[in-house]
């Protein structure tokens, strides 16, 4: 953790052992990685992330016997290079994090989820469900295959449990299918029991009036702002089936997300 907070009592109720630390500390990773077999690196969107991750790996590294090293990626760095553009720079670090890890020689899992159904990118599109039932988002007619968090924490649970089966593999988290957000908003009718409706808006307009709105740093602004042009572009229109090979069970999709979240469509 960060911060000593509320999550972090969350946390230490489950029997978890609580470390306070800056991951960009070779000294503070260190010392949490102290006694562990296995790492699991997840970080939100930063500026940092790539110093971060490449710090811990470092720490990493330096611990013989390590099980597994199990990495959040992103499934778009699937399709860059070296000399990719389009991406944003959060894209382009977890690429370049990807390179790290296999130069590393630990016994590396990359997880790559398309994109998640609790990313700022949704959430803004959700918010006008409850106003005027619609999702608005700068879409057009492009399909998209988000999966929600805790079908990752899934995934990721079962690669934990047995690591060396695993250990070497690249897996692509997908939703059970890619859809326009026309037929998002009418998994979310069936599943909320109202009518929902998809309103395109302009990229810029969205930027502008809805993403904006979400007072998120620069650099997450960036990411998210280029999420959209990407999935505008046909970017996210992916389907994969690693949350079937580590589970046995597709991802639940956006109905379920609907019955597990009712809140966010309702208040």
């Amino acid at each position: 953790m960060r911060r000593d907070d509320d999550r972090a009592q969350a946390l230490r109720e489950t029997g978890a052992e609580v470390v306070v630390g800056d991951l960009t500390s070779s000294r503070d990773v260190a010392d949490a990685l102290d006694g562990c077999g296995q790492v699991y690196f997840g970080m939100a969107v930063s500026e940092q992330y790539l110093l971060a991750a490449v710090t811990t790996a470092a720490a990493a590294r330096a611990y013989a016997g390590l099980e597994a090293f199990v990495n959040m990626s992103q499934l778009t760095v699937s399709e860059m290079d070296v000399t990719s553009t389009a991406e944003s720079h959060q894209h382009r670090q977890q690429w370049l994090v990807e390179q790290v890890l296999d130069w590393s020689g630990l016994p590396v899992v990359e997880v790559r989820p398309t994109v998640f159904l609790e990313n700022p990118l949704f959430q803004a599109g959700f918010s006008w469900i409850p106003r005027d039932g619609t999702i608005r988002l700068p879409f057009g007619r492009a399909k998209t295959s988000p999966i929600a968090a805790h079908d990752v924490a899934a995934a990721v649970e079962e690669i934990l449990a047995d690591p060396s089966r695993h250990v070497g593999r690249t897996y692509e988290l997908t939703g059970p299918r890619s859809e326009s957000i026309d037929a998002m908003a009418a998994e979310i009718s069936a599943a909320s029991g109202r009518t929902v409706g998809y309103t395109d808006v302009p990229l810029q307009r969205w930027l502008d009036d809805d993403l904006r709105a979400l007072g998120l740093p620069d650099h997450t602004f960036q990411h998210i702002s280029t999420m959209a042009r990407l999935h505008a572009a046909g970017r996210y229109d992916r389907q994969a089936h690693g949350m079937e090979q580590i589970t046995g069970r597709p991802a639940g999709g956006v109905a379920d997300f609907v019955r597990r979240n009712p809140e966010l469509f309702t208040r």
